[in-house]
């Protein structure tokens, strides 16, 4: 419902305690009691680190790297999820969907080899169906994931088997596995805990089974990928959601993976909340001097969501500020005010307050023309 407005210049309309999130400094020690050689502990709501342990050291990923590469595949089938026919050089050592030559299934079931079985079959047949060579692919992974931000990453396979140029980080896994989230196709699929692939040819029907225990170990795991290489150790990479907050944890070289996500889980959803602040219910008509029409009509652009320390539910003041009257003219969809989240006298989130329509000035209005001069020179 739109509500009346008559106040001053950039005077507080409304003042509304609702929780906040205060930065804290992440956890850095070996207090949480991780065996990780690495890890983090990543809220993929508002990118801040929760706890971590050599987070940034460049480390072998193994089949995590699955994530980049599957995500890869899924995009490219939502457009063509093409037939592809497994050759001889698609053929890989260790984990596997068992694809056999002159074998045919649709590309986005090789995502599912990949995220099921972990199977590098799969993913060297994604890899050549996708692009001309194995160094083509791992160049479209690598631009990627500069385009995501792993800054501290380089990918030559596709599956994820060892090489020297081959690494990433447990901060830029994160980073990967929250970026991959947002692709519905990917979401669904990394959340089963099995998935059937209806082959082309032959006919035949076989369901994978995920290897992430996590799925049935933990109630709010949302998906995740395994990895293992002897060199690697064993890698983990999850996701969960418990009350509306999304949270991403990454284990590099862990005897412990199971154990260690859940325990860094736990910390975290006992510490840390989200809020979901209802803005887009502001409604309000202001004033137009000199418009066409008396009044500009205008709305908060979104809600706003807030993770925040349990503890500092009652730390936030929601203030509005907008202008008690415009000129004319005001175009839609132009910023005019605000509401911001404060804390003491720290802006930590806003929201834009934005024009309905546009209100185009009156003919001959040089008077309030000359008006709004004196008001902006002075």
């Amino acid at each position: 419902m739109k509500k009346a407005v008559s106040i001053f210049l950039a005077v507080v309309m409304a003042v509304i305690t609702l929780p906040y999130a205060l930065a804290e400094e992440s956890e850095k020690s070996d207090n949480l009691g991780v065996s990780a050689e690495a890890y983090v502990l990543y809220c993929a709501d508002n990118g801040q680190i929760i706890a971590s342990k050599n987070e940034n050291k460049k480390m072998k990923p193994a089949s995590t790297t699955k994530i980049m590469t599957s995500l890869i595949v899924l995009e490219e089938a939502a457009s063509s999820d093409r037939v592809i026919t497994f050759t001889k050089d698609m053929v890989a050592e260790g984990s596997s969907m068992y694809l056999g030559i002159g074998e045919k299934v649709h590309l986005s079931d090789l995502a599912v080899g990949m995220m099921m079985s972990s199977g590098n079959d799969a993913a060297n047949a994604a890899a050549l169906s996708i692009s001309d060579s194995f160094e083509d692919f791992s160049k479209r992974m690598n631009e990627r994931a500069e385009q995501i931000g792993m800054k501290n990453t380089h990918f030559v396979t596709p599956s994820g088997l060892d090489d020297d140029n081959h690494y990433s980080t447990a901060f830029d896994m994160a980073l990967l596995m929250s970026y991959a989230l947002e692709n519905e196709d990917f979401a669904n699929l990394t959340s089963k805990k099995s998935a059937k692939v209806d082959f082309a040819e032959p006919d035949k029907h076989i369901t994978y089974s995920n290897h992430n225990r996590l799925l049935s170990l933990y109630e709010y795991c949302t998906g995740g990928k395994t990895g293992y290489t002897q060199a690697a150790g064993r890698c983990l990479v999850t996701s969960a959601k418990k009350d509306g907050l999304t949270l991403v944890c990454v284990t590099m070289n862990d005897r412990n993976d199971w154990k260690d996500h859940t325990a860094l889980y736990n910390y975290g959803y006992e510490r840390y909340c989200r809020v979901d602040c209802s803005d887009s219910d502001f409604a309000a008509d202001i004033p137009c001097v000199g418009g066409q029409e008396d009044s500009v009509s205008v709305i908060a652009e979104k809600d706003a969501s807030i993770v925040l320390p349990v503890e500092s539910k009652s730390e936030l003041e929601r203030k509005v500020y907008i202008d008690s009257f415009f000129y004319a003219p005001v175009k839609k969809g132009q910023n005019v005010g605000r509401i911001d989240y404060i804390v003491g006298t720290k802006v930590v989130s806003s929201v834009n307050i934005t024009a309905v329509d546009t209100v185009e000035a009156k003919k001959n209005n040089n008077i309030f023309n000359k008006i709004k001069e004196l008001f902006s020179n002075g």
